[in-house]
């Protein structure tokens, strides 16, 4: 991340951030009827900001101190992933065949990642913010993220065969549903690469949002215990208020203010 304790660290972050929101909105956009203006100046948009992202990689390279060791950390990959489909269409193909070409669309949905940039530590363009707050924009960053992912690699694979799939909205309408568990059934997948999307956006809305909330749901319950052991048996951790041991009953002792 930059300096956000910096004016001028916390103006390029906060630039970085709507050029982001921009950068996921154009996609979302491009799913629409539009008009062939319209989807041009789009798409030189789409094309100018991720310039502006592959300018920041390069310059992110440059000045890290272990050049290997940024190339190969997750967020920068990400940053590198999320640009490449757009400059390589801007470069060979041309907006016209980048529309169409299904598998640089679907590539372009992970440009969503990039803000799991903006939640790597506790320094925030305003300040800094407690540890389990982090947690919990994580948690909600990785529904949104599941959500937001799984309907644009739907829409890529259904659009061309699914009359009920005819814009994002409609993607993501559907994946909200399917991972609810709701099924109303009104839109159902028609390829198998649609069928293989909703299977993985199910098995990872079962395992990544469990993991983020027990981080949450941990740091509530150990801010509630202290960490006094028993002189008896050994157990660690007990109630603030706690005068004997949960588990043998042995008499202990630990300073703790009354709410009272």
């Amino acid at each position: 991340m930059l300096d956000h304790r910096t004016p001028v660290g916390r103006a390029i972050d906060i630039a970085l951030l709507a050029l982001n929101l921009l950068f996921v909105g154009v996609f979302v956009a491009q799913t629409y009827p539009l008009s062939p203006a319209t989807r041009t100046a789009l798409w030189y948009t789409e094309v100018a900001i991720a310039g502006v992202f592959a300018v920041e990689y390069v310059l992110r390279l440059y000045g890290a101190a272990d050049r290997l060791a940024e190339a190969t950390d997750p967020y920068t990959v990400v940053d590198l992933v999320s640009v490449v489909p757009t400059l390589t269409a801007a470069l060979a193909l041309g907006p016209a065949v980048a529309a169409n070409v299904g598998f640089l669309r679907a590539v372009r949905v992970v440009r969503v990642l990039r803000f799991y940039r903006f939640t790597r530590d506790e320094e925030f363009f305003f300040g800094t913010v407690e540890v389990n707050t982090l947690r919990g924009v994580k948690l909600l960053l990785t529904v949104q993220v599941i959500f937001f992912v799984g309907a644009g690699l739907f829409y890529s694979a259904e659009v061309s065969t699914n009359p009920g799939i005819a814009n994002f909205g409609d993607a993501f309408y559907y994946m909200v549903i399917a991972l609810s568990t709701v099924g109303f059934g009104d839109i159902v997948p028609r390829t198998r690469a649609g069928r293989w999307v909703t299977v993985a956006g199910v098995f990872a809305a079962i395992v990544l949002v469990p993991y983020q909330a027990r981080k949450v749901v941990r740091a509530w319950t150990t801010d509630s215990v202290r960490g006094v052991t028993c002189p008896d048996c050994g157990l660690t951790g007990h109630d603030l208020d706690a005068s004997h041991c949960k588990a043998c009953g042995h008499v202990i002792y630990q300073e703790y203010e009354s709410d009272e």
